[in-house]
């Protein structure tokens, strides 16, 4: 049985069907503060590092990682500018990477079987405040009502996929995830298409500072 987390890559470019994500999750970046002027990021499931490389032309600094050998070999044989390491999801990551003031994890969260061991490592990777920048594929009743009248429901969710999505998240399920973890001023943006029939969602996700989680347990 072959490795469920050696996501095979057959090249280290940058692919068409991922592009509408990239302008939405910059424009999220550069509307936070980085007071420091040290823009470091860390991406959590890479895959072969495309858009690593274009978070480093865009100036920031980047750690980056991937449960795929096979995408972490592509992605170091394609940049020497950015940090790439072969690690998961449900590792300790903070404690080998430290803490950031943004991560980014696109198109990651529907193909894992432990997502709240996800969402944890997210929010432990983030400083007090940090936030996190997380996109899926987009699911809605409307939208699956249009899957099923085009005729191409079987398409959407194909189960044919080797290392395929395992699972199909809504608004509020990914926010009661985020929340959950502890995440606050949960927001979503939609992108390809037009919203209602868009192709993913970005949720946007802020780790509190200390001083409003002990707020919150004063108050109750």
């Amino acid at each position: 049985m072959s490795d469920p987390s050696n996501y095979p890559f057959s090249d280290g470019l940058h692919h068409a069907h991922h592009r509408y994500l990239d302008g939405e999750v910059l424009r999220i970046l550069a509307e936070l503060s980085w007071p420091d002027g040290r823009r470091h990021v860390f991406e959590l499931g890479c895959g072969n590092g495309s858009f690593a490389r274009i978070l480093h032309d865009h100036g920031y600094s980047v750690t980056a990682v991937d449960a795929s050998l096979a995408g972490i070999k592509l992605a170091k044989s394609n940049s020497s500018d950015v940090a790439f390491y072969n690690a998961s999801a449900y590792d300790k990551l903070d404690e080998a990477f430290g803490k950031f003031k943004a991560v980014v994890s696109l198109e990651v969260v529907e193909h894992l079987f432990e997502p709240r061991k996800y969402a944890a490592s997210v929010y432990n990777l983030l400083e007090d405040g940090g936030v996190a920048i997380i996109s899926t594929p987009y699911h809605s009743y409307l939208k699956n009502l249009a899957l099923a009248a085009s005729g191409k429901m079987d398409a959407h969710f194909t189960a044919l996929w080797d290392y395929g999505h395992i699972k199909f998240w809504s608004v509020r399920t990914l926010r009661a995830l985020l929340s959950e973890a502890g995440f606050r001023d949960v927001i979503f943006r939609r992108v390809g298409r037009i919203p209602p029939l868009a192709k993913s969602m970005i949720a946007v996700a802020r780790r509190p500072l200390q001083k409003e989680n002990s707020s919150e347990r004063s108050a109750i």
